[in-house]
């Protein structure tokens, strides 16, 4: 990898592995919790499920990471 993709991936680790569990919390919940006669147009899929799963977890992943990154940033300032 070249020093940009490892760059970005440090940057981006959490947002990357809430991806991945929040499109496998997607799954689980259309499995368990889903509509059972399949008139829901969202949970009656699994797809569209992992899918809205995964975009969830990357959203509170970046506003984590944001929230992690900007914090310390301004605690810098206020020192100074």
């Amino acid at each position: 990898m070249n020093y940009n993709m490892k760059t970005f991936i440090k940057k981006y680790l959490l947002s990357i592995i809430l991806l991945f569990a929040g499109g496998i919390g997607g799954f689980l919940y259309w499995k368990f919790v889903g509509c059972l006669d399949g008139t829901c147009a969202i949970k009656s899929n699994p797809m569209l499920m992992t899918m809205y799963g995964s975009v969830f977890g990357f959203l509170v992943g970046s506003i984590i990471t944001d929230f992690i990154i900007k914090k310390p940033a301004k605690d810098k300032k206020s020192e100074v």
